[in-house]
Formats: C-alpha cells, structure tokens, sequence
C-alpha cells in the first residue's frame, strides 16, 4: 500500500470571495485535485438576464493534499485558510465528496439557493397553510425551523425548503 496516498485528504479551502474558480484553476495547474461543485443559474440585472455558473458554497473550495504541502497552498493569495474543526484543519471523508460529486453531477438538478439562517431572521412562509405570512425564526434543527408569526400569536414549525429569508 502506498503511504503518500494515506495520507492524502480531502480539506475544505476557505477563498476570497468571489476567487473560488481562480483559486481551483492555479491548484489544479500545480497538480492538486481541486473540487468546486458548481451550479447555473438565471442571474436578472436592469437591462437583461444571463445564465451564469457560481459555486454552490460561495468562498469554499475542496482539496486532497497531504499534510506536508498544507502550507503550500496557502501561499496563494486568493487563499484564506483551511477550515477548523476542534484546532485542526477539518477532515473530509472521500465517501463525502463522492457523494455531492454524485449529486452535482444528476442532470434533474435546477437552480436553488442557499440562506444561511439564524435565530432572530425575519422570514416568509412560501408553502403550505402559512404560505405568503411573515415569521421571525425562533429556533432551528437540521431540516426545519421554529417561527413566529406575530399577527396570529403563534410558533410554527415549516421544513427550511418552504421558507424565503427577507432580506430586511
């Protein structure tokens, strides 16, 4: 078994925003195996619209490397840092970048969006019997979210896909 390739691991890169694909293309250019799931969507300006690629996790991008050119990589400029976890540059398991390599690559995935929500955001319930009501979130898990919704005094509990974030 070849020792350098054990110790290859798949690490989350965090990148100036908007340099996500320089970043993958001059580490790819020096050898790396880069990986930037990336989706195409409608982007509407005043005079037009135009299909766009952008990543699907703006300011991150994978890479496996071993530990010894970790530094290396950082001496890109468009390079932030790696992502911690518990003080150490966070892990990724192969099986997990199969798996979004897996997804990104079905041809029946269309736009979306991502919204990082927190407690105290002001929302607005797109499906469902609450469809088109104002909430604040009041509490979150992994799938759904807690909401208030003021005018009928009431918490409500909403999948986190039937929610828009206002952007208030």
């Amino acid at each position: 078994m070849n020792i350098s390739k054990i110790q290859n691991n798949w690490y989350a890169l965090y990148t100036k925003s908007r340099h996500e694909k320089k970043v993958m293309e001059r580490l790819s250019s020096q050898g790396f195996d880069v990986y930037c799931p990336m989706i195409k969507t409608v982007k509407q300006w005043s005079d037009r619209k135009k299909k766009v690629t952008l990543p699907l996790i703006p300011s991150y991008i994978f890479i496996k490397v071993d530990e010894k050119n970790r530094n290396k990589i950082l001496s890109n400029p468009s390079v932030l840092n790696f992502v911690y976890w518990l003080g150490k540059p966070a892990v990724i398991k192969n099986i997990e970048i199969d798996r979004l390599r897996g997804v990104m690559s079905r041809n029946d995935i269309q736009e979306f969006e991502i919204h990082n929500l927190n407690i105290g955001d002001k929302i607005n319930i797109d499906k469902g019997f609450f469809k088109e009501n104002d909430a604040v979130i009041k509490k979150q898990t992994k799938s759904h979210i807690y909401a208030e919704l003021k005018e009928l005094g009431m918490v409500v509990i909403s999948k986190k896909t039937d929610v828009v974030k206002n952007n208030i």
